[in-house]
């Protein structure tokens, strides 16, 4: 038994170049010693007799380390209970540098080396489009089952199209199409309680698609008055004119699609001006995490984000919450979106997959994986669809197991409380909240 390093520097971004991968042995030992947790290797307990999981995710970046740190828990919650199928898990993570120095070689390296080189059974990743298709094709030659905790439903695309070939891709993450519908349904039950029919659109460049999509369907399909759409550079971080471009139009809601790291600085700013708009059910991952309220000094205030239950502590199924607290007990700090996905992909679908088949054969975990119905922390019953995507909203056929949601929360007093749906508002007791300066909100009743 050696020590390879705290936690810090098994997450350390050099610590994982240089070795190129981080090993978690099938039993995993945590010793508490002077107050730091270390993760103890034991080089000679690597054999076949584990279920090797490879992780392919920017283990320099945040969110990838949410992506590596909830694959431990899931892991370690998994070998307490004796494995899967009596055998323990092995994690194998490699660091494709996709978020931070993006690179198509790097990419094909890494992945190739966890399946050659390490031969994991399965790979979970932090793909998305242009990661994802080089990660497809080369787990389609490899013949090796591939989960995505990024969108990817232009591969999901594939996978209809060439079946046999692309069999291997799943995501278990939502796409553009689930997001699209969750703003245009979350949009109609904002405007039926409150009457707020015009529309703002500010965008970073990569949602130009689903600014184009709304574009069309608020004002031809949803008859909302369209005033505002603008798409804005990367690393923006003044809003200024964005702002005063939406407040003359007369933009009563404003629908904010930001990814990066513009999203604080966007929100604080709104805050600062006390701009007479609503922002509401678009996209701001920065304020998603618990952590968001310390890091805008509580200015989220009534900002309206999607994300996911665990990440908004709604008690969604009966598995929610204690994987949102596991977390934060395991690690010291919140989970995250991609992270919730990491984690139960491992700990509830791939499982019970596995399980269901009886081995780890590719083709028959595939097709177990093809007729999952299972809960999750993230959804009373999570289905995949005939193109290996995730089967989202209300179950017509039985409304205490729907499928996979868009939740929209919305930020009031340092927590999130769910506005949409509306089933979820009303369970959860839950009313928007306006802030104390002027804007549309001062005409309701």
């Amino acid at each position: 038994m050696v020590v390879f390093g705290s936690e810090v520097d098994l997450l350390n971004s050099k610590a994982l170049t240089k070795t190129q991968s981080l090993i978690l042995i099938a039993v995993i030992v945590i010793a508490a010693v002077g107050g730091v947790a270390y993760i103890l290797l034991n080089q000679q307990e690597q054999t076949s007799e584990t279920i090797k999981i490879g992780i392919l995710a920017d283990l320099d970046a945040s969110g990838g380390k949410k992506v590596w740190k909830a694959a431990v828990l899931a892991a370690e919650q998994l070998n307490a209970e004796g494995g899967i199928l009596g055998k323990q898990v092995e994690l194998i993570g490699e660091d494709s540098d996709s978020t931070t120095s993006w690179d198509a070689s790097h990419i094909s390296l890494t992945i190739t080396r966890l399946i050659t080189h390490h031969q994991v059974d399965f790979i979970i990743a932090e793909g998305g489009y242009e990661t994802g298709l080089i990660c497809q094709e080369v787990v389609s030659e490899h013949k090796i089952i591939f989960m995505d905790v990024n969108d990817g439903e232009e591969l999901t695309q594939r996978v209809l199209d060439n079946y046999e070939k692309y069999k291997y891709y799943f995501t278990t993450a939502w796409n553009d199409t689930s997001n699209f519908q969750g703003i245009t349904d979350s949009l109609l039950l904002l405007r039926e309680d409150t009457g707020f029919n015009k529309v703002g659109i500010i965008s970073e460049k990569w949602g130009e698609e689903i600014v184009d999509g709304l574009e069309y369907v608020l004002p031809e399909v949803y008859g909302f008055d369209l005033v505002y759409t603008s798409l804005f550079p990367y690393n923006t971080f003044d809003f200024s004119s964005y702002f005063a471009a939406a407040e003359a139009a007369g933009v009563e809601i404003l629908i904010p699609i930001i990814a990066l790291d513009g999203g604080i600085p966007f929100v604080k700013e709104y805050f600062d001006r006390q701009s007479p708009l609503f922002i509401y059910g678009g996209i701001i991952f920065a304020v998603t995490d618990l952590e968001s309220w310390e890091w805008t000094d509580g200015k989220c205030e009534h900002v309206c984000v999607a994300n996911s239950p665990i990440v908004g502590g709604y008690p969604l199924t009966s598995k929610t919450i204690s994987t949102r607290e596991s977390f934060f007990n395991r690690w010291g700090e919140s989970i995250e979106l991609t992270g919730s996905l990491s984690f139960d992909t491992i700990r509830h679908i791939l499982a019970d997959a596995i399980e269901c088949a009886g081995t780890t054969e590719t083709d028959a975990v595939i097709k177990a994986l093809e007729e999952t119905s299972i809960e999750t922390s993230n959804a009373e019953n999570f289905v995949f669809t005939s193109s290996h995507g995730v089967m989202m909203g209300e179950n017509p056929n039985d409304p205490d197991a729907d499928y996979s949601l868009v939740i929209v929360f919305q930020w009031q007093n340092g927590k999130l409380v769910p506005v949409y749906p509306k089933k979820i508002m009303e369970e959860a007791g839950a009313t928007y909240t306006f802030p104390d300066w002027s804007g549309p909100w001062d005409n309701l009743d």
